[in-house]
């Protein structure tokens, strides 16, 4: 007796949505479907595999672009930046001064005339556009010697007409185109007065960066009066 499904070809009962199933007696009478069916497997392979890699593209390219961002912003941060220039004292003038000869410059009196520098040798100039110092210019007079000349030289073109400290045995001259600053390598200070000695033949004995007290260069003015 035939069960529902096998219509006596003595399978096993199958679902009966399969329909009506027929066994060949020859198996290669299958070979064109079982064709199609690998056809059909491997095209879902392949829809399956391409899912998987599209799936995991987005993740690598986010990936890819934070590990680029991080290199980048690592590099920034280890770069060498530009060697800091050498700190330098404002009150440090090159050694190579001392020994030079004085340039031959011109500066201006108050009636603006030019005077020649090199003609007021031997001297010992004191640069006050920076700090007026009256104390120490006036210290600076009363040990000159009278065979050297004691000159203020100013900023601008301006020359007050009173000595700075007031005093005599001063010249104040100015110094517009700041030739003499330039020489020096120095900038002005509020607090320090510049001074520099000059003998006769027009060579720099010394450069006192900030003029102190009149011992620490009367050597040197008696030097410049010899």
């Amino acid at each position: 007796m035939n069960t529902p499904g096998t219509e006596g070809n003595g399978l096993p009962d199958l679902p009966p949505e399969w329909g009506r199933v027929v066994v060949p007696d020859d198996a290669s009478a299958l070979a064109q479907e079982a064709a199609q069916v690998r056809r059909e497997l491997r095209e879902r392979a392949r829809l399956a595999t391409r899912k998987r890699l599209t799936a995991l593209r987005m993740p690598l390219v986010w990936l890819v672009v934070a590990v680029l961002i991080t290199l980048a912003g690592l590099a920034a941060v280890t770069r060498p930046g530009p060697a800091p220039a050498p700190a330098t004292s404002p009150a440090a003038p090159p050694a190579t001064l001392s020994g030079r000869p004085l340039p031959a410059l011109d500066l201006v009196d108050a009636g603006q005339d030019p005077v020649p520098l090199r003609g007021l040798l031997p001297a010992m100039i004191i640069l006050v556009d920076g700090c007026a110092c009256p104390e120490r210019v006036s210290e600076a007079a009363a040990a000159t010697p009278p065979e050297v000349n004691l000159v203020a030289v100013t900023g601008g073109r301006s020359v007050p007409s009173a000595p700075p400290a007031g005093g005599t045995g001063v010249r104040t001259l100015a110094d517009p185109a700041g030739g003499l600053r330039s020489f020096l390598h120095l900038s002005p200070r509020p607090d320090a007065a510049v001074a520099v000695l000059v003998d006769r033949s027009g060579v720099v004995v010394r450069v006192l960066p900030e003029l102190g007290p009149v011992e620490a260069y009367r050597a040197d003015l008696d030097r410049l009066a010899a």
